[in-house]
This record gives structure tokens, C-alpha cells and sequence, in this order.
């Protein structure tokens, strides 16, 4: 092969991957229904789709994670067999997980070092895997210390330590699944700044996301997956993200949901001088002051990371407080565990929905009664009335419009936005009188995202005061009353909404004091 058809890391190129006739049937569901997909060498082709579509099982088929029941992969246009990501790796296919496979505990040299031979037998190479560490850090601009242990890092920092264990064992092709998930807008744009790079070194990227303004800003083509079935190829240059979610959803999609007026009622919570400390016993909160009326949204903004898991997990009930105090409808509930928080109707719709509004092993119908399963409506004398549980998960079921084979089926099985639905259900169902969102709409598909949002919106005609906390300043701003700042645990500023530019949000949200953003601004 010539010099012009290898990589600056030194590995030949792929030139085009092509997948025909995929097919994939799992027990009840055709997952993949005669797919044909392909990307070339320098190029980003994104594959969109809302959850269940079909993505991940047909990008799993590329990286050898299942075998397709029927068509072909081709490999710079000959047949090739991936039965095992062994034999993707070996053909040069790399895959960045959404959810990071690194080994906290051990340095990043030590991962990416992990599970391949040594140059020194039985013992790890670990100098000579640091120094091709820094070779390839510096080709693709990936900083990274390759002594530092991956707990210490962020997540973005985390995300380049996937990246270069995919370079490191050959890859020329790599599969992005929901790389921006979990990425600030500064580290988004790092990445993008990575990718570009990687393309115009004829690297093949294949890019799954469900935020369509960065589908539209990095790709070149895009195809879109519905139920299992290729809807079609464009350019991206030919279309919008507007014709991209009607295209993947299947009708047209309101981006800017209908507020309505509602009228402020009583302040149902308030936050007095709250401080806390955060996992790593640095200062998380600092004096935080809020109050929040009965049919009201008031959005949290900020990058993550400056107080927003600990202002959630702190009104929760869940997290220490180290002063001040919280009042609910009045009432002084800064002691009060999350149980009691709940018979106050209080209810928190958690960042980590699996890890901390889900149990994993549970039934739909079991986490659908997580909060009240030991109340005269679920319970006689500590034993479930199963009968009456099966009726509430049914109607619920259907009252969200949650796709599950059964209230039977565990949480485990269901799609991300499934699961989404069924902590809203739960909390929702309710008629709480506070609710507190923390990134409800994180990593959810554009249909799961719309209805979760118009969940939010009727909750609040309806007067309940509503905390969201999101990342995601789209959303902030379609949804919010009032936006407040955060930074480093601090209000920088409270905004009415028609105050709360994006310019203006932007520089509060890097710490710029707010009499100097609004200069900036004006």
C-alpha cells in the first residue's frame, strides 16, 4: 500500500465499508430489516434515528457485538466476516461507547495497554505504551497525561483516553455512538475540532447523535433509521434539522412547544443561603438563594460540573447539607429524608435515571410504585395487592405512551426514553406539587425528548412549581420561566426569560459577573 493510502498514525486506510442487506431479528422484534449503509474514507457519515430504531444493533453488526442473520459487510469492496470485535479491531473498525469501558483504577496508560501483548512477555510494557501515548496525543491534538488515573480525569479527558485506545490498536474507521452525551459545549467543540482533523487525515467516522444542530454542523452525509428500516441518505448540505426530525420521527415536530400564560400562584419552595459540599469534599454549593411559585419553570443553566447534580440530590433529600435552609409550601424540610420529601409532594425526577430512579432487576409495574409501595393503595399489612399494582401499571403504561412488551418486562430491557417514561409516570402520576427535573431530557431521541418537555409544560398549567436543571440551553429556553446561572455552585444571575439570551447565558455561565455580561452584551 503507498504512502498516500496510510494514516499519519502509520495504518493503511479503509477506504469504504459497506453494508448490504443487513438483517437482525431478536425474539419478537426485526431489529434490522434489510439495511444498506456505507461510509468512506474522510468523511463523517451520521446515522440518526429515534431509540429502538435500529442504530446501535446495526453499528453493533459492524463492530462484531452480534451477527447479522442475513446480507454482507464489504471491506474496501471484498466480502469480509466480523465475528468478534477481534476481528473488527484487526480489520482496523474501532467503536467509542457512550457509556466509557475504561477501568477507573488504572492509569491511562494501563488501559489502554489493558488486554493487549507485551513487548516484555508476562510483564507491561507501560513506558513504551506512554510513549506511543504522546505520539498519538500530539498527531490528533488528544492532551492527556498518560500516567494520570482515569478517576482523576474529566469526562471529556476520559473520552480522548477511548479515542486513543481505538488509534492505538489500528483503528481507521471508528463508530461514535452518542459521543457528545455527556460533553460540555467547550468540550463538544474540542471533539468536533478532533474530528475534523481525523477526517481530513482520511480517517472513516461514523457519528451517532440525537442532537441534530451537531448532526448538521460535523457530518457530511446522513442516513436515517426508522423501526428498523433505512428511511434514506442525504447530504447533509441538503437538508435541515427541522426536515432531519420529521424525517426521523415520521410527521412534523414542534421544537418550540406552546408555553401558554400562566398565572404565578405562591412560592411552593425556597432556598435560603444552601451550601454543600460535593463527592470530591470541595465546596459544591455556596450560599445559593431560590424560590420557585406555583405555575412556574425556572431553569438551572450551566456547564456541568458547577453545582447541578448537588442542588438536585440537595433538595432531594439526598445530599448534606452543610448550611442553610430549605422550605417547601412554607414548611422548614431541611432535615427531611426523600420519603418524607414524597409524602410532601415533593417529586424528583433524578440525572441518573437508571442508577438512581430505576431499580435494574425490577419489573415496570414494580418501579412504577417505588415511591408508595407501602401505602394502604398498594399494600394491606406489608403484602402487596398485586392486583391493584397491575391495573395502576397498565394505566399508566398507557397514559405515557411507554413501549414495553409488558408491566411484567424488567426496567433493564426498555430503551432509554422507555425508562424516561416511566420515572415521569411515576412522578408525574402523582400531582406533585414541586417537581425537581434534573436533565430530563438527557441522551433521549427527538420524539421521547418533545413529550417529556410537554410533560414539564402541563405540569406547570397545571400550578406545580417546576425545577429544571438542564445542560442543554435549547431546552432551558423553550421551557423556562426565569433562568438562573450557576458557576462554581454560585447564582451568577436570575433572568426573566426575555432577558436570557444565549449570548448572555454563554458568559455567565463562564463566570463573567453579571453587570460586565450585560455590557458585553449591549
Amino acid at each position: 500500500m503507498t504512502e498516500s493510502k496510510k494514516l499519519p498514525s502509520g495504518q493503511p486506510r479503509i477506504e469504504s465499508v459497506e453494508m448490504r442487506g443487513i438483517t437482525k431479528r431478536f425474539p419478537g422484534v426485526l431489529a434490522s430489516d434489510h439495511v444498506d449503509f456505507d461510509v468512506k474514507s474522510g468523511e463523517v457519515h451520521a446515522l440518526l434515528g429515534e431509540n429502538g430504531a435500529g442504530k446501535s444493533t446495526l453499528m453493533k453488526i459492524l463492530y462484531g457485538l452480534y451477527h447479522p442473520d442475513e446480507g454482507r459487510i464489504l471491506l474496501n469492496g471484498s466480502p469480509v466476516t466480523i465475528a468478534s470485535p477481534k476481528d473488527a479491531i484487526n480489520l482496523g473498525i474501532g467503536m467509542i461507547h457512550q457509556h466509557f469501558m475504561l477501568v477507573p483504577t488504572l492509569t491511562v496508560a494501563e488501559n489502554v495497554a489493558l488486554g493487549l501483548p507485551s513487548s516484555l512477555g508476562f510483564l507491561t510494557d507501560l513506558d513504551r505504551v506512554a510513549k506511543r501515548i504522546i505520539e498519538l496525543a500530539n498527531i490528533y491534538g488528544l492532551k492527556v497525561d498518560p500516567s494520570a488515573y482515569v478517576w482523576q480525569l474529566s469526562v471529556g479527558q476520559q473520552q480522548r483516553v477511548e479515542i486513543i485506545k481505538a488509534l492505538y490498536r489500528g483503528a481507521a474507521l471508528l463508530i461514535l455512538d452518542e459521543p457528545t452525551a455527556v460533553l460540555t459545549p467547550q468540550e463538544v467543540d474540542e471533539f468536533f475540532t478532533i474530528m475534523r482533523q481525523m477526517m481530513k487525515d482520511g480517517y472513516a467516522l461514523i457519528f451517532i447523535s440525537h442532537k441534530l444542530h451537531e448532526v448538521v454542523e460535523i457530518s457530511n452525509r446522513v442516513t436515517v433509521l426508522r423501526n428498523g428500516k433505512k428511511i434514506g441518505t442525504r447530504p447533509t448540505s441538503e437538508t435541515t434539522k427541522q426536515d432531519l426530525a420529521n424525517w426521523m420521527v415520521g410527521r412534523d415536530v414542534d421544537f418550540a412547544p406552546d408555553r401558554g400564560n400562566v398565572e404565578l400562584g405562591e412560592v411552593r419552595l425556597q432556598l435560603r443561603n444552601i451550601s454543600c459540599a460535593s463527592d470530591r469534599g470541595t465546596l459544591g454549593l455556596s450560599e445559593i438563594n431560590l424560590e420557585i411559585h406555583s405555575g412556574e419553570i425556572l431553569g438551572i443553566a450551566g456547564v456541568s460540573g458547577n453545582g447541578q447534580r448537588e442542588l438536585a440530590e440537595t433538595i432531594a433529600g439526598l445530599r448534606k447539607k452543610t448550611s442553610g435552609q430549605i422550605l417547601l409550601e412554607g414548611r422548614d424540610v431541611t432535615h427531611y429524608a426523600p420519603g418524607d420529601l414524597t409524602d410532601r409532594m415533593l417529586s424528583y425526577i433524578p440525572e441518573e435515571r437508571m442508577r438512581d430512579g430505576m431499580i435494574r432487576e425490577f419489573t415496570v409495574a414494580e418501579n412504577l410504585i417505588l415511591r408508595e409501595h407501602h401505602k394502604r393503595l398498594f399494600s394491606t399489612n406489608g403484602f402487596l395487592k398485586l392486583k391493584d399494582i397491575s391495573t395502576h401499571a397498565d394505566n399508566l403504561i398507557s397514559q405515557f405512551h411507554v413501549k414495553t412488551p409488558s408491566r411484567e418486562t424488567l426496567a433493564k430491557n426498555l430503551s432509554g426514553g422507555n425508562i424516561q417514561k416511566i420515572v415521569l409516570a411515576r412522578e408525574i402520576s402523582r400531582n406533585p406539587r414541586v417537581i425537581i427535573a434534573a436533565q430530563p431530557t438527557r441522551g433521549l431521541d427527538i420524539g421521547a425528548t418533545e413529550y417529556v418537555r410537554e410533560q414539564l409544560l402541563d405540569q406547570r398549567k397545571r400550578g406545580a412549581a417546576v425545577l429544571l436543571i438542564s445542560e442543554d440551553l435549547d431546552e432551558i429556553l423553550a421551557l423556562s420561566d426565569r433562568v438562573a446561572v450557576l458557576y462554581e455552585g454560585r447564582v451568577m444571575d436570575i433572568l426573566p426569560r426575555r432577558e436570557a439570551t444565549r449570548e448572555k447565558l454563554g458568559l455567565l455561565m463562564a463566570g463573567v459577573h453579571p453587570e460586565e455580561a450585560a455590557t458585553v452584551v449591549n
